[in-house]
Formats: structure tokens, C-alpha cells, sequence
């Protein structure tokens, strides 16, 4: 039974020296390290969150995973499956704060900073009053 939001992808580890490098062989550019293993199992996580992100924002097709049993790894390399949660990183990327320059006459900034207002959370307030959300 397939789960809403989850992506299962072939990775495949190979040391070295002190460090496990990770590659998804079908997601060409998405690859990551780690220290040792658990390191590198983390690392793999959020690498290919982040890279389905960006393809699912890019509007780029993202390729099906290649079923375990049909990889080639090269000597050495260590086959793993990576799952991650599609729709948890979808909510966490869209609550992501954005900086946002704002212009004002001094002396509202000056009575405003007089009065300890928050800037963010005043702008934040009066814009979903204004967009009624």
C-alpha cells in the first residue's frame, strides 16, 4: 500500500576514509556525505527532500525510483532505500519566514519604535486582515 506524500528512492553509500558518500543514481546532482553511516543515512534524508522540493517547485519531471533488485552499484557501494515525507517538507517550506525591506516616514518608525511595536508581527497581522485569512 502506497502512503500519501512518501518518496522511497535507491541510494547508494561508499566509504571513504572517515566519510560515507551518498548518490541517487536516479536523481543525477543529488548526492551528500556524512561521518560515518548514521551521519550519511541523515544526510541522504535531507538531501533528497530538499532536491524533490526544488524539482517539485521547478515544475521538472521527477523520475520514478529505480526498483532496488535493478541497480548497478559500482565496486564497493552499498545499496539503501531513503523514504522521506513529501507533505510534512511541503508544510515546513511553506511557514519558511521571508525578509522583507519595508519604507515608512521617520517619524512612524520613531513613534512605532517608542512603543516597542513588532515590526514582523504588526505587517504579518495587518496583512491577513487585509486579505481576510
Amino acid at each position: 500500500m502506497k502512503r500519501k506524500g512518501i518518496r522511497v528512492y535507491p541510494a547508494l553509500l561508499s566509504e571513504e576514509g572517515e566519510y560515507v558518500n551518498v548518490r541517487f543514481p536516479d536523481l543525477p546532482g543529488c548526492n551528500t556525505f556524512g561521518e560515518g553511516y548514521e551521519d550519511a543515512v541523515n544526510s541522504a534524508k535531507d538531501a533528497l527532500g530538499g532536491h524533490l522540493l526544488s524539482m517539485e517547485e521547478d515544475r521538472d519531471d521527477i523520475p520514478a525510483p529505480t526498483p532496488l533488485n535493478k541497480l548497478t552499484p559500482r565496486e564497493g557501494e552499498i545499496p539503501l532505500l531513503v523514504e522521506v515525507c513529501m507533505d510534512v517538507l511541503r508544510r515546513k517550506s511553506a511557514e519558511k519566514a521571508v525578509s522583507k525591506n519595508v519604507t515608512l516616514p521617520r517619524w512612524l518608525n520613531e513613534m512605532a519604535m517608542e512603543h516597542k511595536i513588532n515590526f514582523s508581527s504588526t505587517l504579518q497581522e495587518a496583512l491577513k486582515e487585509k486579505l481576510g485569512v
